[in-house]
């Protein structure tokens, strides 16, 4: 097994029963300690900081491309 950061995200890497290289986000994983705000929130929130402000970002990016 082996880790990298691909497609945006860190991803873990490994080989199935059928020896094909299967890839999964490091997040549904144990391979990282988890998001401190995950742990702390509990479950009471749907989205961390980080995600609501990249979000805001690309509905910007997308507003203004759509008003050219």
């Amino acid at each position: 097994m082996t880790f990298r950061h691909n497609w945006g995200e860190n991803r873990v890497y490994f080989h199935d029963d059928e020896a094909r290289l299967v890839s999964l986000p490091a997040a549904w994983t144990s391979v990282f300690s988890p998001d401190p705000f995950v742990v702390i929130s509990a479950g009471r929130s749907a989205f961390r900081v980080q995600d609501l402000l990249d979000l805001a970002q690309l509905l910007a990016r997308l507003s203004e491309g759509a008003s050219e």
